[in-house]
């Protein structure tokens, strides 16, 4: 039996873009389920149509995307919102995923890169145009500066499975890597998410690079 398609909804305030982009998803074998102008009408949608996945814009004329970004995350546990947009400064990409964003990439992208990214962040995976990843890695480690404040004791195995996950590994990749069957590893992530109080692997990598665990020698 073939898997549901992963369902997604196109958020720009420009018609010919907006369409355009939903018109190739859905060539590409996405479930196209909406499209929205505004900020406004993407949360109103969002909530109706419950995609996989909402591409974002930032600059939405009457809203911000961010703020959108922002309520969907906030009501929508299994939406994930990727954002596409015209812009590649720091403090917007930076402001997107503080706001909740698993991903984010410019309007420059292929229609390859574009598919290939609607289909990681789908799967729980933090996406980002190349040279962007960096930054907010960087940024994370920052705000990780500060001592670490005593937390949930998660176990040595689980800190190291974790410490892969913020590497961007994949469960099976994980197992490889640490001798491990798939199911081991799922059960290592689902038991550091229930003490950690977080919802999925994104959030899951989050903490890992807040706290430092995304060490490249680790």
């Amino acid at each position: 039996m073939s898997e549901r398609p992963i369902s997604v909804m196109v958020v720009d305030d420009h018609p010919l873009w907006r369409d355009g982009v939903a018109r190739d998803l859905a060539d590409r074998g996405f479930d196209v389920r909406a499209t929205a102008p505004d900020a406004a009408a993407a949360v109103r949608i969002a909530k109706t149509v419950r995609p996989d996945v909402v591409l974002m814009d930032l600059n939405l004329g009457t809203g911000s995307g961010v703020d959108a970004t922002r309520a969907i995350t906030a009501e929508l546990a299994d939406t994930r919102v990727l954002v596409l947009s015209a812009s590649g400064e720091h403090a917007d990409v930076l402001e997107a995923v503080k706001a909740g964003a698993s991903g984010y990439l410019v309007k420059s992208a292929s229609g390859h890169e574009l598919e290939n990214a609607v289909r990681r962040t789908a799967a729980g995976e933090a996406v980002f145009t190349a040279g962007l990843a960096g930054l907010v890695l960087g940024e994370y480690r920052r705000m990780a500066a500060a001592p670490r404040p005593s937390g949930p004791k998660i176990t040595e195995r689980e800190t190291e499975v974790l410490r892969l996950v913020a590497k961007g590994l994949t469960a099976r990749q994980i197992a490889e890597r640490l001798v491990l069957s798939h199911r081991t590893v799922e059960n290592h992530v689902q038991s550091t998410l229930r003490k950690l109080q977080l919802h999925n692997r994104v959030e899951l990598a989050r903490y890992a690079i807040e706290h430092g665990l995304d060490d490249p020698e680790g």
